[in-house]
């Protein structure tokens, strides 16, 4: 399978996963898949990914000579190949996805309606921290009024 394949597999999985999440009814079963079958089968993605380009079993579809996570540039060699870019991508997606779901599980414990989740629940799938600090500022207050932290 191409890296461009799995990239648009993984999109589209994290898509329809953040769609449910924001649109349908919160069932049990419907927070399960999402967790089980999205969250999970991202980071059982991840780990293939990670696993195949260490081995050597993968062709990284370009050079990654260079890389580390010690400088801007060793970063930039990492994503500078296709199978590098694809396992950060991933990455990001299982991520934003937990997170998402973490957000949509604590506003209905907090009683927070699906109208106010919406816009949060999107900015965390559109520009994952910016959505998890609004979520954080806009939990705050009932949080504390009610004094569950967690």
């Amino acid at each position: 399978m191409s890296w461009d394949a799995i990239f648009g597999a993984a999109n589209m999985m994290a898509l329809i996963a953040w769609a449910c999440l924001i649109l349908l009814p919160r069932w049990p079963a419907l927070l399960s898949a999402i967790l089980y079958l999205g969250v999970a089968l991202l980071s059982m993605l991840y780990a293939g990914i990670l696993l195949s380009l260490l081995a050597g079993w993968a062709d990284p579809g370009g050079s990654m000579e260079g890389g580390n996570f010690n400088s801007i540039e060793g970063v930039q060699a990492l994503f500078s190949a296709k199978g590098g870019l694809t396992l950060g991508w991933v990455h990001y997606l299982a991520f934003d996805l937990f997170v998402g779901l973490w957000i949509a599980r604590d506003a209905d414990a907090k009683g927070f309606s699906r109208i106010v989740q919406a816009p949060i629940l999107l900015a965390t799938f559109l520009a994952g921290p910016l959505g998890l600090f609004a979520w954080l500022l806009v939990r705050e207050p009932r949080a504390r009024a009610s004094g569950r932290w967690s």
